[in-house]
């Protein structure tokens, strides 16, 4: 599959989650970052979108995306590449997000280690990784989440099992 940062904006794919699922992380994410808190979807772009829909004034949500079709959202948007994982804005402080939401563009070890490089640098603490099942090992090692009961679903069909990991106690480890 040939890097991101070769393709152009015509022939990125998202992959977006269901409208429940998108709902159950916006509302997780929610109560994670708290009254006021502060939210980075990390290459999670219908978590965002949901996050916008719901939006109030008691938090404020930023999109880290490398597809440029995403500026529409004018001061949210965060051009991001994950080969360069600390290339932000200087506005973009360390650990000024109570949580990231993060879904690494691709399956692999090395771009999940580069997303892992931001999500630290961005998070106060909370972590919430969207990612598939073969990465749970890695995932534990770079961030120290664990898997979830919760189980996303997606409107298009994946060849890969995809989870749900946090570093925090969580509604997505109950019974959904």
């Amino acid at each position: 599959m040939p890097s991101r940062s070769n393709r152009s904006t015509q022939q990125l794919s998202q992959f977006w989650y269901s409208q429940e699922t998108a709902l159950q992380l916006a509302k997780e994410a929610i109560t994670a970052a708290g009254e006021g808190g502060r939210i980075a979807c990390v290459s999670a772009p219908s978590v965002y979108q949901k996050l916008r829909e719901l939006h109030r004034e008691d938090f404020s949500v930023y999109i880290f995306e490398y597809d440029k079709r995403f500026a529409i959202y004018g001061e949210e948007f965060i051009f991001y590449d994950y080969n360069n994982p600390l290339d932000l804005p200087e506005k973009i402080a360390a650990h000024s997000f109570d949580i990231v939401i993060a879904d690494p563009p691709y399956l692999s070890e090395e771009c999940l280690r580069k997303t892992s490089e931001t999500i630290k640098y961005l998070t106060q603490g909370k972590i919430l990784l969207c990612t598939g099942a073969v990465m749970q090992e890695e995932a534990a090692k770079l961030l120290g989440v664990k898997m979830c009961k919760f189980i996303p679903e997606h409107t298009r069909t994946l060849a890969n099992e995809f989870r749900c990991y946090v570093n925090y106690d969580s509604g997505l480890d109950h019974d959904i």
